[in-house]
């Protein structure tokens, strides 16, 4: 089987946009769903509200893939399943290296959904002595004085940081030196990398007090200044907001960092 070190995507090169790669996982979920449950087509309607998207973006984001769908029929779910696993790189095999086996390192070692969508936990890596030769998900944690060596004999391109902010950014720069070039960032803090090398940033936290700032608008709007209806221009406001429009259609709620 193919592996990440010599073999990379071919989005960038085709010319399909940013936000559109970043809708394929979302239109590949849902599409998973309806072939578990056997279900040969699906209209353009029902996949963009199964993905949470509007049916016209959709069908945009499909023609950069060259899928126009069957007039009265719809898209045939499982070419579209495996049309966009390979655009994704998902047809091929992944080894991920996962750094820092606290206990969100440890929850992701034992996420069962890298597996069963190409990407292949080659290792655990973490810097406490102690913790060498413990199995996590099955998988014995090795010490970080073997990650140049891990990442040269699994031939890893995709590093996973789940370490605290203090030690992210060094593991990072030996992530790059020994050769990986996509690095998912759990950790607390900016990463800085060298052009070439992809990083995306997950922070919970962040995502929480974007909801808490929504949560207190919506209570400030339910309230009105003075605790009773929400004011007219507080009305008017969230409608505005509502209507806003981005340069690809509807303004997402929250995009990743």
């Amino acid at each position: 089987m193919a592996t990440g070190r010599t073999h990379r995507p071919a989005t960038r090169s085709r010319g399909i946009p940013e936000a559109t790669v970043a809708r394929l996982p979302l239109y590949l979920r849902a599409l998973t769903a309806l072939s578990e449950r056997s279900v040969p087509t699906v209209s353009s309607e029902e996949l963009a509200a199964a993905a949470g998207v509007n049916s016209a973006k959709l069908r945009k984001d499909f023609s950069y893939l060259g899928s126009y769908g069957t007039r009265g029929v719809g898209y045939d779910v499982e070419y579209l399943v495996y049309q966009i696993s390979r655009e994704l790189g998902l047809t091929q095999d992944w080894p991920v290296v996962i750094v820092g086996i606290g206990n969100l390192g440890a929850a992701l070692a034992n996420y069962g959904g890298f597996a069963s969508r190409g990407f292949r936990v080659a290792a655990l890596i973490d810097a406490d002595p102690a913790m060498a030769g413990k199995p996590v998900a099955g998988i014995a944690v090795q010490h970080t004085d073997e990650l140049e060596h891990i990442i040269e004999s699994d031939g890893v391109s995709i590093g996973v940081i789940a370490t605290p902010a203090g030690a992210a950014q060094q593991v990072c720069d030996r992530l790059v030196a020994a050769g990986v070039t996509s690095i998912l960032n759990f950790a607390p803090t900016v990463l800085t990398v060298p052009d070439g090398v992809d990083v995306r940033k997950v922070d919970l936290s962040i995502e929480l007090q974007i909801l808490a700032f929504h949560e207190q608008r919506k209570a400030g709007e339910e309230a009105g200044p003075d605790g009773g209806a929400p004011a007219p221009a507080a009305r008017a406001a969230a409608a505005a907001a509502g209507d806003r429009k981005g340069p690809d259609g509807d303004m997402p709620a929250v995009m990743p960092a």
